[in-house]
Order: C-alpha cells, then structure tokens, then sequence
C-alpha cells in the first residue's frame, strides 16, 4: 500500500473547489512522486481540517479538487520558541525540530552574543511547512520577524510563563513550575552559543514572568537545547499524551 503524499496550501479547502498549484508543488507531485491525473492527495491548510483531494490539470500546471474532510481542524500546544540565530544549517536544525515538536509560533531574537543578525524568515517559513507536511501537523508555525532581547521583554504579556533556559547552577528544573505551566500558554527562551550576557541574565531574572530553568550538568549547543527544553516541556504539560494520528496508506 502506498503512502499518500501531504501538502500545505494556503487556499480555503472546499468540497469541489479547485486548488490550483504552484510550479514547485505541481513538479513535486507529478515528477518526484510521478502521479497521474487521479491520484489521492492529503491537502491541509491549518483552518479548514484535512481533506483528501483528486489530482488534476498537467505537469506544468496541476491543481487539486477537494473530495472529503479526512480529519477536522485541531489545535496544537500553545508554545512559543525565542531563540538566538546560529550558524545557518544548525538554525534550519532548529526551526524543523521546533515544527516537529509542536510549537505554535517561532520568534529570532538577538541577543549580546549573537553569532549573526541574518534571518531569513521566507526560508525558516519553507522549512517549517515542509516539516509540518512530514509530521502530520495540521498547521503551521507562525514565524515572527527577529527583534533585539530588549525589546521582547519590554513587549511581554506578564501573564504569559517565559521559560528561560538558564546556564547558572542555581536554576531550578523545568518540572519545579508544572503546575504554573500546565493549561496555561508558555514561550522558551534558548540564547546563543556563548550563552547570555551577564546583563541580559541579570535582566531575564529580574522578570517575574521569567522562569529560570536548568537543562542539566552539561553545557549544551543550542540547538540541542531547544530539542531539550521543547521535549521536557511536552513530556510534563504538552499533547504527548493524545492519541497519535494514523494516516492513510
């Protein structure tokens, strides 16, 4: 039986109304997965559910036909992740992991110590879409334009946990503040490879909507921090507990 391929569409999903394509999708569909005009197609767009659409139109121009609602719309945890850009392949790293691990919105932020202050949100935006159509997310992460530390803090819900993932011995475990986190919307805060200023950290614990939390014995690149600190989060008040989604063979 064959997997049916999954894909993002940003168009309203109607029963009979025709989806046209863009090139990029339209060669992925006839020419990397080589299907026919009739072919099933999994269609999602983060508001209308999931439906499973026909293959129509030609290789240079194919659209798609909503058949039925496979799957209705549901939401995802209510996580945010800020993180200090990196090197180019390890941000990529994080933004893919952070859509795999459920996150609803994905901030850059700069920090004292940043490695660089070129972000790409059209490319973190691609990635994200493409690890959502391989997890069977039915949506996609928001991805807010990159903004200084500073200016983040200033601009925070008070009622709204940021946990800041904490380099200094004197920080606490993540499941010291489950009952604070559970049902309630909560952000990380990873910083760069050299960690936060002394500024920056005396700054963050100063909030008290700040939540200083420790990742263990060991210090950690960062993107091995997000995947810590997003795992930890779900493992103690996240959607690990749901039923898993079966797709269609």
């Amino acid at each position: 039986m064959s997997h049916i391929a999954r894909l993002f569409t940003p168009q309203p999903l109607v029963e009979g109304q025709e989806i046209s394509l863009p090139a990029d999708q339209s060669r992925y569909l006839t020419r990397v997965m080589r299907l026919e005009p009739g072919a099933a197609v999994r269609v999602f767009n983060g508001q209308d559910g999931e439906w499973r659409c026909e293959l129509s139109g030609t290789p240079k121009s194919a659209s798609l036909i909503p058949q039925a609602q496979t799957r209705p719309q549901v939401s995802g945890p209510n996580l945010s992740l800020l993180f200090a850009p990196i090197k180019k392949a390890r941000t990529d790293f994080i933004v893919e992991k952070a859509t795999e691990l459920g996150v609803k919105s994905i901030q850059p932020v700069f920090t004292e110590y940043c490695q660089t202050n070129r972000v790409r949100i059209d490319r973190f935006e691609s990635l994200a879409i493409e690890a959502a159509e391989q997890t069977e997310r039915m949506d996609i992460p928001k991805i807010n334009d990159a903004l200084a530390l500073p200016k983040v803090l200033s601009e925070w819900p008070e009622n709204h946990p940021l946990i800041f993932c904490d380099e200094s011995s004197d920080a606490a475990p993540m499941a010291k503040y489950s009952k604070q986190l559970h049902e309630n919307p909560a952000a990380i805060l990873i910083g760069p490879e050299g960690g936060f200023s002394p500024k920056e950290r005396q700054m963050l614990r100063s909030l008290d909507f700040v939540m200083p939390i420790t990742l263990g014995p060991r210090i950690l690149r960062a993107e091995t921090a997000v995947v810590s600190a997003l795992t930890l989060w779900q493992s103690l008040v996240g959607d690990w507990q749901k039923s898993p989604y079966l797709p269609e063979s």
